[in-house]
């Protein structure tokens, strides 16, 4: 049996675990999410309303397929980060998005965010990798208006 984690344990791995979000969403603004795919594990599943992939592959070729339409500027935030911890060695985060996205370049016209979305994401702990995996998000959209943008596949 394992102990529990403590205070400052907890911190840091909250910490990482943040710090992840934070790369996984720099990458996806600023970079297309070429390596989205990365922050996933090999049976990761990122569910968004309609949209539901299931693989590493999967979710890396929504990135693809964004990229592959054209110039779009996208700035996703989030706040309210929290993470807890099983005696699994497994997590569970909370937070939410907020996304500001249009078509065509930079700068777009400013509005209210495109959509706020209540995140729930599980993780795993990857030894060969020496860090968290995420294997499952799923997004509730709580507001959304303006430019949706919608996968076809």
């Amino acid at each position: 049996m394992t102990r529990p984690m403590t205070r400052r344990e907890r911190a840091a791995a909250t910490a990482e675990l943040e710090m992840g979000l934070a790369d996984f969403w720099h990458d996806v603004d600023t970079n297309w999410g070429r390596n989205a795919g990365d922050y996933y594990a090999p049976e990761g599943v990122y569910s968004s309303g309609k949209l539901h992939l299931e693989g590493r592959e999967a979710i890396q070729g929504f990135y693809s397929w964004r990229e592959d339409r054209g110039e779009r500027v996208a700035v996703h935030a989030y706040s309210n980060f929290r993470a807890e911890f099983d005696d699994a060695g497994g997590a569970t985060a909370n937070w939410y998005m907020l996304l500001w996205a249009a078509d065509g370049a930079a700068p777009q016209e400013s509005t209210a965010p495109t959509r706020i979305s209540r995140a729930t994401e599980t993780f795993r702990w990857d030894e060969g990798e020496q860090r968290w995996l995420c294997t499952r998000r799923e997004l509730v959209n709580l507001f959304k208006g303006g430019a949706q943008l919608n996968f076809s596949g």
